[in-house]
């Protein structure tokens, strides 16, 4: 008989390798499956590419927990509707619960007409991009000469570096829904577009959202100071692209010829307090902006197939959870299944938040053991993996991955070197043949 606990974790970005060594260290042998070859999800995938400090000291944190020898890395395998496993399957197995940490892999659209179109694209699929996450990383991505980028965030400010820094456009428009006051981005990430910012656009549009702005009591010039905030620490620009904001501005519609997008139709907004809230109302005044790229930075959800019920872009939760942690429920609406990280709530701060949430489920998953018994028989994943008839990459290829990848970034002189597809990395640590 079995008197360890048995848990699968699905997901391997920081919540899903914080939560297995958690569980790991209270004395649970742990599953962890991961969609993509390497660990590191978010970490690895979402991080700006040139923030080598950063990635390389979270890739150590990830090495460490992978050499814990109660965690068994299964990379290569997608659990889901549509994956190598169902979730039913992989409770079939035998596990003692299950941590789905697999983060927002949905895709959010506002179901706007046009989205269809070449050249409208979400910005997780550009970051995967840049990022070289197969098969993202071979996607082919239209960028024309004026690009809009929907949002107000972080994720709106690493795109429009992109655009500004690597494919040098001629403009990159970020169309904020609500005014100068609401943006959303840190002053550490504008320092790496901000030279390139239209200062004459900016004026323009600070004097157009004045009206606005102060009906509802807002100070105009506190809030482009804050805009400007990035100005003294500013990275030197690299290329003649113009960066600008269209405030109090949502999207109706993208409008294309023969498939391909030719024009944004923006509606302009006023601004109401609503319970405390600044919230955007459309006037009916709309009108079209000329763009042949728009990518919409507007979040995150869960993905629908994964066979866990969905509301407002998150797995739903047990509104009455038996083991909740900080106020949260980390409980599915299914026995045994748990949450955390962006699956229980999507965009919800950076790898430091879900580290600590990654945990805090871990701890849940443990308090939920503790009113079980341990399975009688061990779970034999290994088995079920082999009959899928595909590599399926472990712990020690992880290693081999990063020596290659290491190797190479060393012949070629570089800080940093990727493969950009699976079938590169298998070959590299000879899983397949190369043609």
């Amino acid at each position: 008989m079995s008197s360890q606990y048995q848990v699968a974790v699905v997901g391997a970005g920081p919540a899903g390798l914080f939560g297995a060594r958690e569980l790991a260290n209270l004395g649970a042998r742990v599953a962890l499956f991961n969609r993509d070859l390497k660990p590191g999800g978010l970490a690895e995938y979402g991080i700006y590419p040139n923030k080598h400090i950063m990635k390389e000291g979270l890739r150590r944190q990830f090495r460490a927990v992978l050499d814990n020898p109660n965690i068994e890395y299964f990379g290569n395998v997608t659990i889901g509707a549509q994956g190598d496993l169902d979730l039913d399957g992989l409770r079939a197995l035998g596990f003692d619960a299950i941590l789905v940490t697999a983060g927002a892999q949905g895709t959010k659209w506002l179901g706007l007409p046009g989205e269809d179109l070449e050249g409208v694209y979400h910005a997780k699929d550009v970051v995967y991009f840049y990022n070289k996450l197969p098969p993202f990383s071979q996607k082919q991505f239209r960028f024309g000469r004026r690009c809009a980028v929907v949002g107000a965030g972080n994720v709106m400010v690493d795109v429009a570096h992109f655009l500004v820094r690597e494919q040098q456009v001629e403009q990159v428009i970020a169309i904020v829904r609500r005014g100068p006051a609401e943006v959303k981005f840190d002053k550490k990430e504008m320092e790496h577009i901000i030279a390139n910012l239209d200062m004459t656009a900016l004026d323009e549009e600070m004097e157009r959202s004045i009206p606005v702005m102060q009906a509802i009591g807002q100070d105009p010039a506190a809030a482009r100071a804050s805009i400007l905030e990035a100005l003294p620490k500013a990275e030197p620009r690299t290329s003649e692209t113009k960066f600008r904001f269209e405030f109090l501005a949502s999207p109706v519609q993208m409008l294309g010829e023969n498939g391909v997008l030719t024009q944004i139709e923006v509606e302009d907004n006023n601004l109401v307090l609503q319970d405390g809230e600044v919230k955007a109302r459309g006037t009916g005044v709309k009108r079209l902006i000329d763009v042949e790229t728009v990518i919409f930075a507007i979040g995150d959800k869960v993905d629908d197939s994964f066979g866990l019920p969905v509301e407002w872009n998150e797995f739903v939760k047990s509104g009455e959870p038996k083991f909740p942690l900080d106020g949260h429920s980390y409980e599915s609406t299914v026995e045994g299944v748990f949450v955390g990280g962006w699956s229980r709530q999507a965009s919800m701060g950076l790898v430091g938040y879900a580290r600590k949430d990654g945990t805090n489920a871990a701890k849940a998953v443990w308090q939920y053991l503790q009113t079980q018994s341990p399975s009688a028989s061990g779970v034999d994943v290994s088995a079920r993996l082999l009959a899928l008839g595909k590599p399926i990459i472990t712990k020690e290829d992880v290693k081999r991955l990063e020596a290659a990848e290491t190797a190479e970034a060393h012949r070629r002189g570089l800080m940093e070197f990727k493969f950009s597809s699976n079938e590169e990395m298998l070959a590299a640590i000879g899983m397949i043949e190369t043609a």
